[in-house]
């Protein structure tokens, strides 16, 4: 082999390097960014991940009743898998539930659409996604006087798993935790004896051609072994997605149950 060739072959390489390197940071697509909710109570707001120097978007609702000098409730919720990061403020009835039970909510991308919020693994994407959810708690938690013991954290489908994930790794922050059709507490990725102490909604649809309402009902009957508080609520004849964002009646089950619920320590 020349030293010519050999030149070419070093160079070759180094150019897939860079082609390889980039690829992993950049799995991001513009699609990631877009939002789907038009509602003007919606706050759409950036960041800049600081590991990556990328503009990462969320979205905010604060109540008009919201009181500076008084500890207001925050309710984190993850959207479900392709979804856009605020998709669930456009549930029915869900800002106006906000709004009149003066709930705070922040909807984090998960940095991106079908990130699963760590769930999934450990490789860099898992841990932006994950990284992304809680850098946005930590921002709203300091920008607005966020009651501590009426922290609640819910979601819909991935976001269910994400919620039952982002739980077991935080579980510290959490008032009451939420998941519709998605999640259980046998995935591998949950710390059952972490969130053991969390009052746990779970709502599900009983024609659910997605994510199999089987699971729910086993993650329920590990939640009654474990002598967890929870409330399961399965909708007869209810599918994956239209069961709760088509109805403002299971939208409210959501705020009810977490209207009840509060740390007490």
């Amino acid at each position: 082999m020349t030293a010519t060739t050999r030149l070419r072959i070093a160079t070759l390489s180094l150019a897939l390097f860079h082609v390889s390197a980039n690829t992993a940071v950049a799995q991001r697509e513009a699609r990631d960014d877009e939002s789907a909710v038009t509602d003007p109570r919606v706050q759409h707001r950036t960041y800049t991940m600081q590991e990556t120097g990328e503009t990462i978007p969320y979205a905010l609702f604060v109540p008009t009743s919201y009181d500076p000098s008084t500890p207001n409730r925050l309710m984190v919720t993850l959207h479900g898998a392709g979804r856009q990061y605020d998709w669930v403020m456009g549930y029915e009835g869900f800002l106006d539930r906000a709004e009149r039970d003066g709930y705070i909510v922040v909807t984090p991308l998960g940095y991106t659409r079908r990130g699963g919020y760590g769930a999934r693994g450990d490789e860099p994407q898992d841990r932006r996604a994950e990284r992304d959810v809680m850098t946005v708690v930590d921002m709203v938690r300091d920008e607005f006087n966020i009651d501590e013991n009426r922290t609640y954290l819910w979601g819909h489908s991935m976001g269910g798993s994400g919620t039952y994930y982002i739980a077991s790794r935080h579980p510290d922050i959490w008032a009451g935790l939420a998941a519709a059709a998605g999640g259980g507490m046998s995935a591998d990725y949950v710390d059952e004896e972490a969130i053991r102490h969390i009052p746990f909604l779970v709502l599900h649809g009983s024609e659910d051609a997605t994510v199999p309402v089987e699971r729910s009902r086993q993650s329920v009957a590990r939640m009654k072994e474990l002598g967890m508080e929870h409330l399961y609520v399965e909708i007869e004849g209810g599918d994956h997605s239209r069961f709760i964002n088509q109805s403002e009646e299971v939208v409210g089950m959501l705020f009810d149950f977490f209207n009840i619920v509060a740390k007490t320590h």
